[in-house]
């Protein structure tokens, strides 16, 4: 019996032998059929045979082991080793995950490969945030953290990133959306500004209308004659930690609390926190209180401001005693702290706070006001996430119930759809309020899907009944067009102007508006102006803002604006008188899309009007920034856009904000 070795020398030698190289003959070799059976000295079958190649019994020198037949034998070779062994990592403890996966982003970050290229490398770590928190839930805070600190996104990464902030959110939102797809683009795009912002979605409008839209339209509503006095608040902002007597100019983000102070003096205060709010005090007029004229830094409302607001509206509206025909309020209540610093009892008793002294508001808006109190669809991940904010939609509306703002059918309907529900009036008005928060964190899970909460379609069937039942219809909101919705566009635009009056938001805590155009504004014109919407300044002074209020004067039966008087605790100014002096309108005529239309058409050629709408957007605050050169077409062009997804594709986005 041969050894593995000697048979392989044999092999090389026979290969070899009978071949004869010379100068001037090439000799050549047949081989014989019968196989020489000396080569080995046994054989599995008989080696001479013709039919099927031989089968030598071949031993291992090593082990002393014949090897099996089957190792010659071609119809038994094996195909598949399951035997040897195919070793795999071990198995990382949860933290040793973290490390590789932060180590990994490092690289991504540092790898030359990828250089110039900010938003592939967004969306790789993206992915390896994904499969951590996969495998490790928990380490997903941590891994925020730590990318935070690592690039310097922030000095309290702590206080937005850990588990009890942004951190648990940011795991479930990395968890389950596509983080190497559209998903982790919009993300590393809103959240990061790594990335191109890619397109919206169009919503599909095949058989998404249950009807087409009238033509020609029915005959206009005509007017009544009779005013209606409705109050616009937006947010206020509560501070329940502003704090009378302590460093209004401090170092940190926000001021007037026990625990700030200015690191050029931390031992002594140099601007103490008046009890009204924490001013850089200037008096335009010595009629006015300096506190109540001033501009901010970085402070909300503390409760003696939100109490003497609601104490001057009816004073400064003259509808003492008379009050208002209803209010709107477009949210948000809580102040601009890190989300770690609020629970549900906080966020529920601010909510509470507000309430006091509101006139029956019959318009109530809802916005997550913090990281805590968001909304994700109840499908999306199961059970436990998808009610994780069921608390929040039982509580609030049954409160609106108990302060008799809402009847009880709105109340139960608003419990069940992410706090969304109609108020119908009896004069002809339906006022419809929408969460318009839908893109909020949990928004970048699956959002190629336009209406993952079912919000539009709620939208879109209120507004069908409405044309149907000949009503008019308001839309209230608190960020603006759910931010960014081309979808929302698509929709106003097949309802207006015979179903939709007016829309109205807050968020941005300045006095803007936007005009909505006909045919997802491919033209702008008077004929293509259908609704607009009013974008309500805030009760905050947060950031460099005066404080202030707005009451609309409107139309009994059309439920169109005739005047909107806009209030920072004096009158600030009438629209109609503002804006349309050089406008030939009638006394009584809407102030609606046509009539704003022809004011932007008007600032094309007189910047002075930009610049007077520039001024009111900031409140009148000394600290607004002035609005020249470039500036006045952007903002033009801002009000024309009617969404942000409008503005972002046509307008320089350097000048959205008077800050």
């Amino acid at each position: 019996m041969l050894t593995f070795q000697a048979s392989f020398a044999l092999l090389a030698l026979a290969s070899v032998s009978g071949v004869t190289v010379t100068d001037a003959i090439l000799s050549a070799y047949t081989a014989p059929g019968g196989f020489p059976t000396s080569v080995y000295a046994t054989y599995w079958n008989n080696p001479t045979s013709t039919s099927a190649q031989p089968q030598p019994v071949i031993l291992d020198p090593v082990t002393s082991t014949i090897f099996p037949a089957n190792l010659t034998d071609p119809a038994n070779f094996p195909k598949n080793d399951t035997v040897d062994p195919h070793p795999l990592p071990l198995p990382q403890e949860p933290s040793q995950l973290l490390q590789q996966a932060f180590s990994q982003i490092q690289s991504i970050a540092t790898n030359p490969a990828l250089y110039g290229d900010s938003c592939a490398k967004c969306q790789a770590s993206m992915s390896i945030a994904k499969m951590l928190v996969l495998a490790a839930p928990e380490q997903g805070p941590f891994l925020a953290e730590a990318v935070c600190e690592y690039f310097n996104y922030s000095t309290t990464c702590y206080d937005e990133y850990s588990r009890l902030a942004l951190g648990s959110v940011f795991s479930q939102v990395v968890a389950l959306g596509d983080m190497g797809g559209y998903d982790g683009q919009l993300l590393c795009a809103a959240q990061l500004s790594l990335c191109p912002m890619p397109p919206t979605e169009p919503l599909n409008l095949t058989d998404w209308f249950a009807k087409p839209k009238p033509n020609p339209l029915s005959p206009p509503k005509q007017p009544s004659g009779e005013r209606l006095k409705v109050l616009h608040v937006s947010d206020i902002h509560i501070d329940p930690r502003y704090a009378t007597g302590f460093e209004a100019n401090c170092s940190q983000y926000m001021c007037c609390r026990e625990n700030t102070f200015n690191t050029a003096s931390p031992d002594q205060i140099l601007l103490p926190a008046a009890r009204y709010g924490a001013y850089y005090w200037y008096v335009s007029s010595r009629s006015l209180p300096a506190c109540l004229t001033h501009d901010d830094d970085d402070t909300d409302t503390p409760m003696s401001l939100m109490l003497a607001a609601m104490q001057a509206i009816p004073e400064v509206t003259e509808t003492l005693g008379t009050g208002f025909n209803f209010s709107l309020f477009t949210d948000d209540i809580t102040s601009h702290d890190s989300d770690n610093q609020y629970s549900r009892q906080a966020f529920s008793i601010c909510r509470i706070l507000r309430g006091r002294g509101v006139q029956s508001p019959q318009a109530i808006t809802w916005s997550r006001a913090r990281m805590q109190f968001q909304m994700i669809p109840y499908a999306m991940g199961g059970f436990v996430l998808g009610s994780q904010f069921n608390w929040l939609y039982d509580h609030v509306p049954t409160m609106w119930y108990y302060e008799g703002w809402l009847p009880e059918s709105s109340v139960e309907y608003a419990r069940t759809h992410y706090a969304a529900y109609t108020v119908k009036r009896p004069d002809g008005l339906r006022i419809i309020s929408l969460d318009t928060d839908i893109l909020n964190y949990f928004s970048y899970i699956n959002s190629t899907q336009p209406d993952p909460f079912g919000i539009l379609r709620f939208l879109t069937d209120e507004l069908q009944d409405a044309e149907d039942a000949g009503d008019r219809v308001w839309i209230v909101g608190h960020v603006l067009n759910g931010w960014g919705s081309s979808q929302v566009y698509q929709i106003v635009d097949r309802y207006s102007p015979h179903v939709i009056a007016n829309i109205f938001f807050g968020h941005t805590h300045e006095d803007q508006l936007s005009i909505f155009y006909a045919n997802n504004v491919t033209n702008m014109s008077v004929e293509t102006a259908q609704t607009v919407s009013w974008i309500m300044s805030s009760l905050t002074p947060l950031t460099n803002l005066n404080s202030g209020f707005r009451m609309y004067e409107v139309d009994s039966a059309t439920f169109d604006i005739l005047d909107a008087y806009t209030q920072r605790y004096v009158l600030e100014y009438s629209t109609r008188e503002a804006y349309g002096q050089n406008i030939t309108w009638g006394a009584n005529d809407p102030l609606n899309a046509t009539w704003w239309h022809l004011v932007t058409e008007h600032m094309e050629y007189d910047s002075s009007l930009v610049e007077t709408f520039n001024t009111y957007q900031s409140k009148s605050s000394v600290a607004g920034k002035t609005c020249t050169a470039e500036c006045i077409p952007a903002k033009i062009c801002y009000m024309w856009s009617g969404s942000s997804s409008i503005s972002y594709a046509n307008c320089n986005q350097s000048y959205t904000s008077t800050q």
